[in-house]
């Protein structure tokens, strides 16, 4: 069984930051993307960035210049770096890892989610 947690997330003030990790745990063998997303209420799951096994990273406009996304591959986890935070990035943050291969073959998985909030 794999499972991803979380963990970083709390209430910052404008302009500060955050680091949000994700670790993945479990019979794994390779990760091949890991990457984070974010939801409001009553809007749809968004994705904010990502990152292959290779390095190669992905970002929503909306965060680009703010936001670095990194990986140990070794360790099995993933991290956002978030800085000069917006109010609009309040939300809770998903981790999501793609093409996990294990024993029992390749599949998907989500994290549980971990609230950020920026406000004063």
């Amino acid at each position: 069984q794999v499972q991803l947690v979380e963990s970083g997330g709390g209430l910052v003030q404008p302009g500060g930051s955050l680091r949000l990790s994700c670790v993945a745990s479990g019979s794994i063998l390779s990760i091949d993307v890991m990457g984070w997303y974010r939801q409001t209420p009553g809007n749809h799951r968004e994705p904010v960035a990502n990152i292959t096994s290779g390095g190669s990273t992905n970002y929503a406009d909306s965060v680009k210049g703010r936001f670095t996304i990194s990986r140990d591959n070794v360790k099995n986890t993933v991290y956002l770096q978030m800085n000069s935070l917006k109010p609009e990035d309040t939300a809770v943050y998903y981790c999501n890892a793609e093409g996990v291969m294990t024993t029992m073959g390749g599949m998907n998985f989500w994290g549980q989610g971990t609230q950020v909030t920026v406000s004063l």
